[in-house]
């Protein structure tokens, strides 16, 4: 990369905008230049918080010809429309997970990085904590033998304080509550730690006594291509909690932080473990690892600044992002068969077929 700072604007300045523009402060590698909200006093108060001038309208941004990239913290069904109007203007695409509000508008946020040349980063920042790289690690070695199993858990208590005004509470917006808020984070780690997932069943309930629309208990079982298997469990009514377990031939691996500090991931390694348990040993002779300090935001908004100069996507794709959200929408079709398993492939390809329709009626 250039030694120079990679320019990005951010669009979107809510919460989540505000933590990745302090992640950004904290990397030479990039810089946050410009930030547009269609609101003028969240623009003058993001300025005044982060320091970040503002621009008046989108157009600004976009005409600027040093400004690389353009990170959106938009509501998901605002990514598509933004992304089209951020590739068509030559620059590169940050967007949160999900990578959309539907699979569909997902492939078609992919499918601009061809359309208009430029590269799309997701940003599911679960798979960069420095416990989930290290378990990656030690799979890879060969230390924990063949992995036959994999157990994740994201759970916190927003189903307890969801009102009409909030959009969580729209199963539209927020499908199968957690299952697309929580567990799309686990989806992805499992993806990586674990290779293609083939097929799902899923099931879930409504028990927080708010009345939002959505579920608020998830859970859902998970076949790997090579045969291994696993599941992925969030709840929306109790407190916080990140964890992700490992099973194979020689050992198993523990990983668990802080929800506390999920908004300051640089402190993470503070109060988390990652414990191996090799061979026949027990709990009492297991390993704890030491976390190195690490910050996931800051790292997924380099991987985006690199791209941006090499104009090739990294890690963060557009495809492990539509894969996130084809096992969310395989477990809704689940859900709604009483559990039955579904194929991830099947519904990439069902939706493939809806853009395709959408094309020849158009």
């Amino acid at each position: 990369m250039s030694t120079a700072p990679v320019k990005l604007g951010i669009v979107g300045l809510g919460r989540w905008a505000a933590v990745l523009a302090r992640a950004a402060r904290q990397s030479d590698k990039l810089k946050i230049v410009a930030a547009y909200s269609r609101t003028a006093d969240k623009r003058a108060a993001f300025e005044k918080e982060m320091g970040v001038p503002p621009v008046a309208d989108l157009k600004a941004m976009l005409s600027n010809p040093e400004i690389r990239g353009v990170i959106l913290t938009v509501p998901n069904e605002q990514h598509l429309p933004l992304a089209e109007q951020v590739a068509r203007a030559g620059k590169h695409v940050y967007t949160e997970k999900p990578i959309a509000q539907t699979l569909e508008d997902g492939l078609k946020i992919a499918a601009l990085e061809k359309q208009h040349g430029i590269t799309v980063t997701v940003g599911h920042s679960a798979r960069l904590m420095a416990g989930i790289r290290l378990i990656k690690a030690h799979i890879d070695r060969g230390e924990l033998g063949r992995v036959a199993f994999m157990e994740a858990n994201f759970s916190n208590e927003r189903a307890l304080e969801l009102t009409p005004q909030t959009w969580r509470w729209y199963k539209d917006r927020a499908p199968g509550g957690p299952l697309s808020q929580l567990a799309i984070h686990q989806f992805d780690v499992l993806h990586l730690l674990g290779g293609e997932i083939a097929e799902v069943s899923s099931m879930a309930s409504k028990l927080s006594p708010v009345g939002a629309e959505v579920d608020d208990q998830s859970m859902t079982l998970l076949r790997f291509a090579d045969g291994k298997v696993g599941y992925v469990g969030s709840c929306w009514t109790a407190p916080g909690i990140f964890a992700v377990r490992v099973f194979g031939s020689k050992g198993l691996m523990h990983y668990e932080i802080d929800f506390g500090t999920w908004d300051t991931p640089h402190r993470l390694h503070q109060n988390s473990v990652l414990y191996i348990q090799r061979g026949k040993d027990g709990w009492a002779k297991r390993e704890e690892i030491k976390l190195p300090e690490s910050d996931m935001f800051r790292a997924e908004l380099e991987m985006f600044a690199e791209s941006c100069v090499i104009g090739k996507p990294g890690e963060l794709t557009a495809h492990n992002g539509n894969v996130a959200v084809a096992v969310v929408y395989a477990a809704l079709k689940s859900i709604e068969r009483k559990g039955q398993c579904v194929r991830v492939a099947d519904v990439m390809a069902e939706a493939r077929e809806r853009i395709a329709g959408q094309a020849r009626a158009a």
